[in-house]
């Protein structure tokens, strides 16, 4: 029964950590740039476990062990803004911002806007990379354009190029807040095609979360039940005993 109970217990608490991502999925379905997650989990055997005397010597325990978070780099659904500093990527890629400690991060959220100095920075306050570093813009400039291939153009001329990085495998990212990644060895993205005056949207699905949320939900309450049926067998186990003994 102790064996039962912790294989319970473990599933238990990796649905409840599943349940805590899709409640963050959802939570963020209207975010723009944001990338949804998902739990991956995989089967720990322990050789030797609790009561293993009423079972046989070779025999191994199975437990559920959460394995690792993923996120999901599918491109979301590109939505008009109007706004001239408004960029969405439509291929693969990551623009880049600039930390307060001077090393770069990576968003798929392209909602820029202009400071207070004219500088390009993103939603969450940081400047936004060009190919040359932060950019600011003047009065002078007047209208921005850029291309799709992120050629800046103002009626100074050319102001540079929007840096787009990409990775050899995006699964390595960390995941480290406001819809920003951490990396390391960047390479130049190729085949940028970039839409002004847009934003990508979130790639969660309602409709794929909402099941998502009645399976685990589901599960968590299976698991609960047989957690409760194995508290009451004990219950009736240590009964009979007692009345044995007396």
């Amino acid at each position: 029964m102790e064996n039962a109970q912790l294989v319970a217990l473990s599933r238990q608490s990796n649905l409840w950590n599943q349940l805590d991502v899709v409640a963050n999925n959802m939570a963020n379905i209207n975010t723009v740039g944001f990338k949804s997650q998902n739990l991956h989990f995989s089967e720990y055997l322990m050789p030797v476990a609790d009561a293993s005397a009423f079972l046989p010597q070779d025999r191994e325990i199975s437990y559920t062990d959460m394995f690792t978070t993923r996120t999901d780099f599918e491109h979301g659904s590109i939505k008009l803004t109007g706004n001239e500093f408004d960029l969405a990527l439509n291929s693969d890629g990551f623009f880049a911002v600039q930390m307060p400690d001077g090393t770069e991060a990576y968003t798929r959220s392209g909602a820029f806007a202009l400071d207070s100095t004219g500088q390009l920075i993103s939603a969450s306050g940081y400047p936004v990379m060009t190919d040359a570093g932060p950019i600011t813009f003047t009065v002078e400039d007047g209208r921005v354009e850029i291309a799709k291939d992120g050629t800046i153009a103002t009626e100074q001329g050319i102001r540079g190029k929007m840096k787009v990085v990409d990775f050899e495998d995006a699964r390595t990212l960390e995941k480290i807040g406001d819809t920003l990644f951490a990396g390391e060895n960047p390479i130049p993205a190729a085949q940028v095609r970039m839409v002004q005056g847009a934003v990508e949207g979130s790639n969660v699905y309602g409709v794929t979360e909402v099941t998502r949320l009645i399976e685990v939900t589901r599960a968590y309450d299976a698991t609960s039940k047989v957690v409760k049926d194995l508290d009451e067998l004990r219950r009736q186990a240590i009964g009979t005993l007692g009345k044995f003994q007396a």
